[in-house]
């Protein structure tokens, strides 16, 4: 059974690197902070820009599965574990909350968008995970909207986790940078700014931004996260900006949190 606890938050992390599961820098301890700042959740649901699916699918493993969605890192971070168990019974709730089809796909399980960042947070893997996916075919007024069905499972104490990057140009990264890019910067802000106004409809219609949009990102996956975790917000929630800077020119770690 589904215990009755407090409202959790809606949570957005800029993940950056998948190295950050291995580090310790000023972004993970931000991360083991905010761990320590809310209440425990009693399950997470995560929706992570590495599963970008035609339609939307959905894990209910009760072992769910590392993925290892990236290449070219040092041996160690492929041999990360992180063993967190499964919800079937949250996911199949979940399935119900959302006026469309949705398909279990247990092929996927956890990929680096979700443990590199709760290998930190909560590093004691004990608190049962699973996946929502992105669907590429879905316009950014439904990614809102599938955050809005969401919002009730904070009061069931599911943790809405969206991991992704708000700015995230790959082809644009300059390793040695420290900092944004002007129109990194601008993009970010233009994002930071109609969130705290709570003006999500300009979120939503990010391209309102001008030029800065169409450099922001090639494709949409790492962006979509944050429009769950908006829609699944209220007006009564304080929000915390926190990571607010940029990294290699092209990458966002802004983040957000509403509880």
């Amino acid at each position: 059974m589904i215990k009755t606890t407090k409202k959790m938050p809606a949570l957005f992390i800029g993940h950056g690197s998948p190295m950050n599961a291995i580090e310790d820098n000023k972004f993970t301890k931000v991360w083991e902070e905010l761990a320590q700042r809310m209440p425990k959740p009693e399950a997470i649901i995560a929706i992570s820009a590495h599963w970008y699916t035609d339609g939307t699918r959905i894990t209910d493993d009760e072992q769910p599965k590392m993925v290892y969605d990236m290449y070219g890192f040092p041996e160690e971070l492929y041999k990360v574990i992180y063993p967190s168990k499964g919800s079937p019974e949250l996911a199949h709730m979940t399935m119900s909350l959302l006026n469309k089809e949705v398909i279990v796909d247990n092929s996927w399980g956890i990929d680096h968008g979700t443990w590199s960042v709760l290998r930190k947070m909560y590093p004691q893997a004990d608190i049962p995970i699973f996946q929502l996916s992105i669907d590429r075919n879905a316009d950014a007024n439904t990614h809102f909207r599938i955050g809005q069905e969401l919002s009730s499972l904070r009061e069931k104490g599911v943790l809405i986790f969206g991991s992704g990057n708000v700015v995230h140009n790959l082809a644009r990264v300059d390793w040695d940078m420290d900092g944004g890019y002007p129109w990194a910067v601008e993009f970010d802000n233009y994002i930071k700014e109609n969130i705290i106004n709570r003006q999500f409809e300009n979120v939503i219609d990010y391209k309102n931004a001008g030029e800065s949009s169409r450099l922001a990102f090639t494709t949409l996956e790492h962006f979509y996260p944050l429009l769950y975790v908006l829609g699944a917000s209220n007006e009564e929630d304080k929000l915390t900006i926190y990571n607010d800077t940029w990294n290699m020119g092209s990458l966002s770690m802004t983040g957000y949190l509403f509880e």
